[in-house]
């Protein structure tokens, strides 16, 4: 089994196909130079890596297939890679790692690019060590592309401005750019369906603190409905609301009432370490509909009165059907 360091060694050098010098890999993992042959002698029993002009290389596999772009490709790509880097709020190491690859297949016959290329990706492997809170971003951007691709349901959790930390599931649909930003730097966003609910909605991924793939696997529709922000800010004062508090056995039941106006709900533990989740929320209808959506999944606490009305409700609707 690989140790922490010699994995990260193998991730830098996949990264740099050209090469990297032992004092640039001791600089880069944290460490004193005298440790990286070490590294390198236990990376060797998994890979296969050489030394050649004082650079560390991966020796590439028959195998491995070049990519072969004309000109007009390479440049068009450049010019890619640089809208990208610049509109990207957090800077990404996997596109660093790619523009490296691709430079190396055109070095041949499109130099100007192919050091274009490498001098992009340097700038943005700065932007990362500069920018702590990029590596927190990139990990959870990593750990929902892996709930797309293997088409699992993802539990996040939010830190919004002037609310508690949100817990939501759902299942990304599709995650990119937010089309209805303009102007400076476009976040990056994941789109997906609520869990318990039909709703899409897109969420901010630098608002989400912490992602957990679970073990419930999900389908993506051929007809999306558009996007909306998960939070909607406008509050109506005019609007009959009541101070709810409800015991929950599902946080993400939660999302059931985002379709209620509510106010930022605020958690806590009773006596017996059940989380209540108090919360204002219009009194209407639809709050009605909301919680028997939940099922079992919450329980009114109080009002006492919003209580028993709520259980009259059902019995009126129980002895129709008995």
């Amino acid at each position: 089994m690989k140790g922490e360091r010699v994995a990260q060694l193998e991730l830098l050098l996949h990264s740099h196909p050209e090469g990297l010098r032992r004092a640039e890999i001791a600089r880069r993992l944290g460490v004193h130079r005298s440790t990286i042959s070490r590294y390198v002698d236990q990376l060797k029993e998994y890979i296969d890596i050489y030394e050649e002009n004082s650079l560390i290389k991966i020796r590439s596999r028959l195998e491995d297939e070049n990519i072969a772009l004309s000109v007009y490709e390479s440049l068009a790509f450049n010019f890619s890679a640089e809208m990208l880097a610049d509109n990207a709020e957090f800077q990404n190491p996997h596109l660093a790692s790619g523009l490296r690859k691709i430079a190396l297949n055109m070095r041949s016959y499109a130099p100007k690019v192919s050091e274009n290329l490498v001098t992009l990706a340097e700038q943005i492997d700065l932007q990362l060590q500069q920018k702590k809170e990029s590596s927190k971003f990139n990990a959870v951007l990593e750990v929902l592309i892996d709930s797309w691709v293997s088409g699992r349901i993802v539990r996040v959790v939010q830190s919004l401005k002037g609310f508690d930390p949100i817990e939501t599931e759902l299942a990304p649909y599709f995650i990119g750019f937010r089309e209805e930003d303009s102007g400076g730097r476009k976040p990056i966003s994941v789109t997906g369906r609520l869990r318990h609910t039909t709703e899409i909605v897109t969420i901010d991924i630098t608002t989400i603190t912490s992602a957990t793939i679970l073990n419930e696997t999900y389908t993506i529709p051929d007809n999306l409905k558009p996007f909306k922000s998960p939070i909607d800010e406008a509050r109506y004062d005019s609007i009959d609301m009541i101070p709810l508090s409800l015991k929950m056995k599902e946080r993400s039941a939660l999302n059931a009432f985002r379709t209620v106006v509510h106010g930022p709900p605020v958690f806590e533990k009773d006596a017996d370490g059940a989380t209540i989740c108090n919360m204002d929320v219009e009194n209407s209808i639809e709050l009605y509909l909301r919680i028997i959506q939940c099922g079992d999944s919450v329980e009114i606490i109080a009002p006492e009165n919003f209580r028993r009305r709520f259980a009259k409700m059902l019995t009126k609707i129980l002895k129709v059907y008995e």
